[in-house]
């Protein structure tokens, strides 16, 4: 064992069924997402995982007393360190809850935090957790503060040094919010620059999006060469990566990018923490929709990644390709059909980033839905306007152009982006 390796802590998951409106979703698979997403942890061990029906939460404990000492049992019986529960906890729900199971308790926030705090890379990454853990950190009133005394990844709420509950100073949090955000403000003005710098070299940005798991990070190697961690695995990638690629086939060069899988419930600390981390598909000239078309609830993930978009204010005139990727985990049938629903709509491609079936068809879509985000124009500049004119050739955007007796026609193919830099000149 290494010396920054933490012992593994056995795991139980609760995935509270409460009747609602608000949700058609199987129990079942959403049980099997929060599996999924403990797994994601590399120290924890799930021993037992189960549904709990609730007919109404309760105020103090969560759960009724009868389920509660059912759950009691169960877990005593499995000798678990570790309770995770796939949904809110109030702080007092928490604390009522390690009272009676005499165990530590994650809500599904926690669990997310820990595990984007294992896998944040970058710089940005790390400081958008923090403060993603300081403002959830802010709404508990004891907590176990710990995190600042991590060895490696992981925020303390699992493990870690102690358990030592300290009454958390909210002056203190919000001091050391500020100070992160001045960090953070530092490190996406760097980006900014990095993006002013990539845009002078106008190659059209293509963003991978998707629910977690869905596959983009095996496709992004797939196109790209780039061993990007690619497991299956939530969120296996975190931070966004970006490639500078030439489409095969006489296709045009583009910066490709992938990015953090979306969830159903991610918790409103990681939306307004990870915004940044999201802005590279703001600025995406296509943006490829990556879905696990093998997934019972396929529409449903659809459904959050459309909701996750239009919240970060994607415009609806960025056009979209749907990837409906993992073909081949579908038997023949559902493979026939997905193939022949698939290639009725302009939008879909349906694919294999395992066994690379179908990428062809989608490099086609690309290279045919960036020759539609360009669009010609004709434009006269005076001989005055030397800089500009050599601008627009050293882009290669001129088509055609014509000597005149007060200055030059000429015949431009860009892009919108492209356009707007010229105006900027």
């Amino acid at each position: 064992m290494t010396e920054h390796a933490r012992p593994v802590t056995r795991a139980w998951v609760i995935h509270p069924e409460i009747p609602s409106a608000d949700t058609d979703r199987d129990p079942a698979l959403a049980l099997e997402e929060a599996v999924a997403l403990a797994h994601a942890l590399p120290d924890l061990e799930v021993v037992g995982a189960q549904v709990a029906r609730l007919r109404k939460p309760d105020a103090g404990k969560l759960f009724g007393k009868g389920k509660l000492e059912e759950l009691r049992l169960a877990i005593e019986g499995a000798e678990v360190d570790l309770v995770l529960v796939d949904g809110p906890v109030t702080p007092v729900q928490q604390r009522n809850l390690e009272k009676a199971w005499d165990v530590k308790v994650l809500d599904r926030t926690g669990l997310i935090l820990e595990i984007f705090s294992d896998r944040a890379a970058t710089r940005e990454g790390v400081l958008q957790v923090e403060m993603a853990a300081l403002s959830y950190q802010r709404t508990r009133l004891v907590r176990a503060w710990t995190h600042l005394e991590r060895q490696r990844g992981g925020l303390g709420f699992v493990g870690g040094p102690g358990e030592t509950q300290i009454e958390a100073d909210r002056r203190a949090i919000d001091e050391q919010l500020v100070r992160l955000r001045r960090q953070l403000e530092k490190v996406v003005k760097t980006r900014t620059l990095h993006r002013a710098a990539r845009a002078k070299v106008p190659f059209p940005i293509v963003a991978l999006v998707g629910y977690t798991n869905a596959g983009k990070s095996t496709l992004f190697n797939r196109l790209t060469g780039a061993e990007v961690m690619a497991k299956d695995m939530l969120f296996a990638t975190l931070d966004p990566t970006m490639r500078r690629i030439k489409l095969p086939g006489g296709g045009p060069e583009v910066i490709l990018s992938d990015t953090v899988g979306f969830i159903s419930d991610l918790p409103t600390e990681l939306v307004a923490s990870f915004r940044a981390t999201l802005e590279e598909v703001l600025a995406a000239d296509l943006i490829c929709h990556v879905r696990d078309i093998s997934h019972p609830e396929t529409a449903a993930q659809a459904e959050d990644v459309t909701t996750i978009l239009n919240s970060l204010g994607v415009k609806d005139t960025t056009p979209q390709i749907e990837i409906w990727n993992k073909i081949d985990r579908l038997d023949d049938d559902a493979r026939a059909a997905t193939l022949t629903t698939a290639a009725r709509l302009d939008h879909v491609q349906a694919l294999s980033a395992i066994s690379g079936e179908g990428i062809d068809g989608l490099i086609d879509a690309i290279t045919t839905a960036l020759a539609d985000v360009t669009h010609v124009t004709t434009l006269h500049l005076g001989f005055n306007e030397g800089r500009r004119r050599a601008w627009l050739f050293e882009k290669d955007l001129v088509e055609a152009e014509t000597q005149t007796e007060d200055g030059f026609d000429l015949t431009l193919r860009w892009s919108a982006r492209q356009e707007a830099q010229f105006k900027d000149l």
